[in-house]
């Protein structure tokens, strides 16, 4: 029965990745006993309403599911993948505004040692625990406000109480192997955090702290300025989010948000790319500037072209590791359409 398989799809989503299979599998097997009982009493096999009917007794998928899971998520799978993309996003800029910044202050320093880049090295796991802490504490607000009644009412997630079998989502074709459809809640979510994303970067040009820090006022004090290429590649950043926002918003007006996103994170990733070329491919590699040449480029000329020799080297790294993610990507998608081509052609 097409409407079971269906209800089987939803409750097997919101199911743990390592025992999904098997838990749906099990359930398969006790739903569709119960399903001939009900057919062989009646004689006949249930007509639609009777099947809506059947399911809305057992429940939501959301309440079956429950039944399964050994303990109470602080962050559930509804909004997990979602959780996991904002904290390797934000990993991911702060690892690169901390280099930077680390960067241009190692080499303002009178002698840079050992012992400065030591310590920036130690800070890392500091820094990065405090942003995934703070990631990490929203989206649980986030869960815990999702099952009050004010988020169910906007669509965020859906009553657990509340159902109708016929708003269960069509049946998905095979994904490749490793990957996985987004739910409404993750696409919804993607979309929110993505606007509240690009405002936020929108504001940085003119209120610098929101991204610095306190590191803002020593910037606006040093000597150095950044170069205009920086500006150029601010630009293609809010670029690419407007990108990633726009198709996010088309997806989800469109019904089209449970299609796997391989295809469209290599956009992204090869779109994203171009900032860091531009950085990185910056002419004469001057990347950092002195505020007043005339006056201290007798004092500071050496350390300039430390900096920009470091922040150069750290884009080049960046560089390597951005290509090397877009050519696994690429490898995926071309490994997954050989498989499907190998399987149609059995």
């Amino acid at each position: 029965m097409e409407l079971l398989d269906r209800y089987l799809q939803a409750v097997g989503k919101r199911l743990p990745w390592k025992r999904q299979d098997d838990i749906v599998a099990e359930l398969r097997v006790n739903l569709e006993s119960q399903l001939e009982d009900k057919e062989a009493q009646l004689g006949r096999p249930l007509t639609t309403r009777e099947a809506e009917a059947w399911l809305r007794q057992l429940g939501s998928p959301a309440k079956m599911a429950s039944r399964y899971l050994p303990q109470q998520y602080l962050i559930g799978p509804e909004l997990f993948p979602t959780y996991l993309y904002m904290l390797r996003l934000t990993v991911f800029w702060m690892m690169v505004i901390y280099v930077i910044a680390t960067v241009v202050r190692i080499f303002t320093g009178e002698i840079p040692d050992g012992v400065a880049v030591a310590g920036a090295v130690l800070r890392v796991p500091g820094i990065l625990m405090t942003g995934a802490a703070w990631i990490t504490l929203i989206f649980a607000c986030i869960e815990f406000a999702a099952r009050n009644s004010m988020a169910q009412q906007l669509g965020i997630v859906p009553r657990v109480d509340e159902w109708s079998p016929s708003s269960l989502p069509p049946l998905e074709k095979d994904l490749p192997p490793g990957t996985r459809r987004r739910s409404y809640a993750n696409a919804v979510a993607e979309v929110v955090f993505g606007f509240l994303f690009l405002v936020w970067f929108l504001l940085v040009p003119e209120y610098p702290y929101l991204m610095f820090g306190p590191g803002a006022w020593y910037l606006r004090a040093s000597p150095y300025q950044m170069a205009p290429v920086w500006m150029l590649a601010y630009w293609w950043i809010v670029a690419l989010n407007f990108v990633q926002l726009a198709w996010n918003f088309v997806q989800l007006m469109r019904g089209q948000w449970q299609q796997p996103g391989l295809g469209q994170h290599i956009v992204y990733k090869a779109i994203g790319l171009i900032p860091v070329l531009v950085l990185a491919l910056a002419p004469g590699q001057v990347l950092v500037l002195l505020r007043n040449p005339a006056l201290d480029q007798v004092r500071y000329g050496g350390t300039l072209e430390g900096i920009n020799q470091g922040i150069h080297k750290a884009l080049l790294l960046l560089t390597a590791i951005i290509v090397l993610e877009l050519v696994w990507n690429l490898g995926k998608k071309v490994i997954a359409v050989y498989r499907k081509r190998v399987v149609a052609g059995k």
